[in-house]
């Protein structure tokens, strides 16, 4: 053997070795400091009971720190590390236990995703170690004893014999079995079951607000609890207040859990029987769960799925409802005529049930409370059965009561006027079907017949380039009428203002009027009309048609009933947008601009990316809208240069400078847009003395760069609730973006890509313009003002 050969040789056994110290060799029940666990590794407790490792639950893609049985043949996971923040690669991720006794999920970049935070004062002296019991321990690797963290402090929805549910008197920590979201998502959910700590012997199941189970006195609890469990006891000391249980018995598995429909229940596993079986639950009937339904539904122990939207409403988040997911509930089809000086009326709903939230009005007769309901707006529903009944907040916990269910009372829910009761479900579906395509085939029949009489009802004067085609010619009579005399006003800018209208079809739509038309304005008209008119993509707001009466001017668009992105994000509205709708509203909103890019006949540059500008949908999906600064260029264009603006804080450099402009200037905007996504404030709302610090674009700049923590950049109030690849893929691509040369920046298909996970993305440099205001900060904000000052359209080159 020469020696090359045996240098080579000894290498690689170095390294075998190596890797045998760090990585764990299939089915150790223990992790020492410096080792780790990832990929398809996984712990196993002594005697085989328990695994731990990466899952995934149900159809998700992600994936998550679990422990699960080991010899059951269905995998049955009773306790989620990361629950908040899964992962989706396990082969880039670790469990690592470090030597200062720390246990913590590391992605391969060095972020943290979740943390025992547990330490030791002594180096390298502990051990992470998986117990029979379930129970996962960090604790002193020469005594046993002493434990510095365990999983059974901090329960998912699985509450094992052993395990604790309490709190602890000094740090006021508790311990609750909280449900997961779905059977698709363990990120906790609406229901827990927990030690209420005024009455410290009582458990009680939460719905996040409302109590609707509680076990009652400490000698009523071994009444309740099923013969399995040997030994349920409370344990009160000065520092501790804790209920736990045996269940010691051969050949059975028994866990307590709260799932995701707010059931509590004690599940059983015999070897003889060879599946779960539910032997105890509270409360009985889902429909005792407190707004287990969610807001204006209906629950029924009669029907399977149990939760069912009430006529003239349909599921709020209709993929999350057909999963299960009912919290989110049911929203309007069509909106009440209350608000617009419209009439309403009244579905009697025989036979419910219905609790709490209610106001008590003092009249003698149901008409007498039906015409108090209708004078309040707000008032949603009443009944009356010697008293009137109103609701003028969200409807919870309605229930339809069976024959055998008892005796209930009528429910009468508002709708509008001009709704017409259909039928539902399968029936219902298949007459939508049928009326589309009527619908359908008679639009094409109208469009051929525009094509004819486009030049006579429009005349020569204000005739328009082929694309308008298709587009409905409204009169204005018909658009006065349909926005109840323009009385709903949605919002208003520059060019006019933005109303709320329902056509006589029931579609509703948003009527867009230009104001005091000068030359730029009707220019900006023919734009939009130009640009939007003739293209269609499902991130792209529909323009359904114009109207063109003497000097009158209305675009008439599909009407987004959840607004703009800039309302969500920046608004005084109670509602928080998730991590996941933001990602979602990102991919989407990059893909309109994709298309328009990169998809039309002429590439249209749209000129005024901000979150204003996207709209979203009944079901949160973005459409980018409002055109009326739109540059189209044809195939072969370099570059074109022109003196168009936009607005303040979203301007690319190029607008300033006068260098030519090309859709690289929609990239910059898009880039700021995600920044405000990821923050959920206006980049330019932190600008204070020492603005430097706080601008936003500057602090992720200066994270990703030295990959740091993009956590700390989320927006606060999600708590932390983002998957880390993909928050990360974010700050990165959104740096990229917003490069100072448009030939730094990618191209919107390539924004897709990575946001998408099919494009690795590399660590971007700091934008020189950024570098710049942090080196002069007394001169920093003088640049920013001028560099972001809003303009208005100089020309239409």
């Amino acid at each position: 053997m020469n020696q090359k050969t045996w240098c080579s040789l000894r290498f690689l056994l170095f390294s075998y070795f190596l890797l045998l110290k760090i990585h764990l060799s299939r089915g150790s029940d223990a992790i020492s400091p410096g080792q780790s666990l990832s990929g398809n590794e996984t712990l196993t407790s002594a005697e085989g009971i328990f695994e731990l490792g990466f899952f995934t639950p149900a159809d998700s893609q992600n994936y998550y720190i679990g422990i699960w049985y080991k010899s059951l043949p269905e995998r049955t996971v009773v306790w989620v590390a990361n629950r908040k923040r899964a992962v989706n690669d396990p082969f880039s991720t670790s469990l690592k236990l470090l030597e200062d006794g720390n246990l913590v999920l590391l992605h391969r970049s060095g972020v943290v995703i979740w943390s025992t935070n547990s330490t030791s004062k002594v180096l390298n002296s502990t051990t992470a170690k998986l117990l029979d019991n379930g129970n996962f321990v960090v604790r002193d690797a020469s005594d046993s004893s002493s434990v510095f963290w365990q999983s059974f402090d901090h329960p998912t929805d699985s509450w094992l014999p052993g395990g604790k549910v309490g709190y602890n008197k000094l740090t006021n920590e508790k311990q609750i079995l909280l449900s997961w979201r779905s059977s698709q998502n363990p990120a906790p959910g609406l229901f827990s079951l927990e030690l209420q700590q005024n009455r410290t012997n009582h458990l009680l199941l939460w719905n996040g607000s409302k109590e609707y189970w509680n076990s009652g006195e400490l000698g009523k609890i071994f009444t309740l609890v099923p013969p399995y469990v040997t030994n349920f006891t409370h344990i009160l000391n000065e520092n501790e207040s804790y209920f736990t249980y045996s269940a010691d018995i051969p050949n059975v598995f028994t866990r307590f859990t709260v799932d995701a429909n707010g059931e509590y229940s004690q599940i059983l596993w015999r070897t003889d029987l060879g599946k779960w079986t539910v032997i105890w639950t509270r409360p009985t009937e889902q429909c005792e769960v407190y707004a287990f339904c969610g807001p204006f539904s209906v629950c029924s122990q009669q029907k399977k799925p149990v939760c069912f939207c009430m006529e003239g409403f349909e599921p709020k988040m209709r993929k999350n409802w057909e999963q299960g997911d009912h919290i989110d509930g049911c929203v309007r089809r069509v909106p009440s005529e209350c608000d617009v000086g419209g009439k309403d009326k009244f579905l009697v709903m025989p036979n419910m049930r219905f609790r709490d939230n209610s106001e008590s009005l003092a009249v003698r007769t149901t008409e007498e409370c039906e015409l108090a309901c209708l004078r309040n707006c707000s008032c949603s529903a009443f009944a009356y059965d010697n008293i009137c009944l109103i609701w003028t907040d969200s409807l919870y916990n309605l229930q339809q009561l069976g024959s055998d269910e008892g005796i209930g009372r009528d429910f009468h829910i508002r709708i509008p006027a001009s709704y017409k009761i259909g039928t539902s479900g399968k029936d219902k579906r298949k007459t939508l079907r049928i009326a589309s395509a009527t619908i359908a085939a008679s639009f094409t029949l109208f469009a051929a017949i525009l094509v004819i009489l486009r030049r006579k009802r429009l005349g020569s004067g204000d005739a328009f380039e082929a694309g308008e085609d298709s587009l409905i010619l409204f009169k204005y009579r018909d658009l006065k009428c349909a926005t109840k005399n323009f009385s709903v006003k949605l919002g208003e800018g520059a060019f006019g203002s933005v109303f709320r209208g329902t056509l006589s079809n029931l579609t509703a739509v948003a009527v867009k009027e230009l104001k005091h038309l000068n030359r730029s304005h009707e220019k900006q008209f023919r734009t939009e009309v130009k640009t939007i008119g003739m293209i269609q993509h499902i991130n792209l707001v529909r323009l359904w048609g114009i109207c063109v009466e003497s000097s009158k001017r209305f675009l008439v668009y599909e009407y987004m009933p959840n607004g703009s992105l800039a309302s969500l994000l920046f608004g005084e509205s109670a509602q928080i947008l998730d991590w996941q709708t933001r990602y979602k509203i990102a991919i989407g909103t990059a893909r309109g601009l994709a298309y328009l890019h990169e998809k039309c006949r002429d590439c249209i540059i749209h000129c005024d990316i901000k979150p204003e500008n996207i709209l979203l949908d009944a079901e949160y999906n973005p459409k980018v809208a409002d055109f009326g600064l739109a540059k189209m260029l044809d195939r072969d264009f370099s570059r074109v240069l022109t003196t168009m603006r936009g607005t303040r804080g979203y301007l690319a450099p190029e607008w300033i400078s006068g260098e030519p402009v090309t859709p690289k200037a929609d990239v910059y905007s898009y880039g700021m847009l995600l920044l405000e996504t990821i923050s959920g404030r206006r980049n330019l709302d932190l600008l204070q003395d020492e603005w430097v610090d706080n601008y936003f674009p500057i602090r992720v700049a200066n994270t990703v760069y030295n990959r740091e923590d993009v956590l700390a950049l989320l927006d606060n109030r999600l708590e932390g609730n983002a998957i880390i690849e993909e928050l990360t893929r974010a700050c990165k691509i959104s740096c990229w973006c917003i490069q100072d040369s448009e030939k730094d920046r990618p191209t919107m298909g390539q924004v897709i890509q990575v946001l998408e996970g099919l494009s690795v993305v590399n660590i971007p440099p700091i934008p020189r313009f950024l570098q710049s205001l942090a080196e002069d900060s007394s001169s920093s904000l003088f640049v920013l003002e001028n560099y972001s000052t809003s303009v208005d359209i100089q020309s239409m080159n």
